[in-house]
């Protein structure tokens, strides 16, 4: 069945399929922050960045996160004293985590902070994922 608004069933499963593959990856991620020392996950420049930069020049430090292969890999992280991030600097990545510069942040506080950010984008692309599925049961069903 064609579509008239263009949704197709077949691209909105694999858009949930992508969400998932995101998600796990993220999940991944986190139980990586999670069991080993910061020095030893692929979130140690953020650590970093958050923790040394100078908070009177830069105030936030973002990663960015793509999911090659099943694998979240942090491209860049990069920092911000005032503004937002070019479009095509987002547009580049699936995800981003951002923190505030805290100079002396302590690992176990910079894990729950990013832990907690990365779940909450795990359930947004649960839920993007979730709404694709229904979605493509109702256009079959119609």
């Amino acid at each position: 069945m064609v579509r008239d608004d263009g949704e197709q069933p077949a691209d909105l499963r694999e858009q949930a399929a992508e969400y998932e593959a995101i998600a796990s990856a993220l999940e991944d991620l986190v139980v990586e922050l999670r069991d080993e020392p910061i020095r030893e996950t692929r979130l140690e420049g953020l650590f970093d960045e958050v923790t040394t930069s100078d908070p009177r020049i830069w105030n936030i430090v973002t990663a960015f996160i793509d999911v090659e292969d099943g694998e979240a890999i942090v491209t860049d992280e990069s920092k911000l004293a005032e503004g937002s991030w070019a479009p095509e600097i987002v547009e580049g990545c699936d995800t981003m985590v951002t923190l505030e510069i805290q100079r002396g942040l302590m690992p176990d506080d910079f894990e729950y902070l990013v832990g907690k950010k990365l779940s909450d984008r795990i359930d947004e692309f649960r839920e993007d994922a979730a709404k694709a599925e229904q979605r493509a049961a109702e256009l079959e069903a119609e």
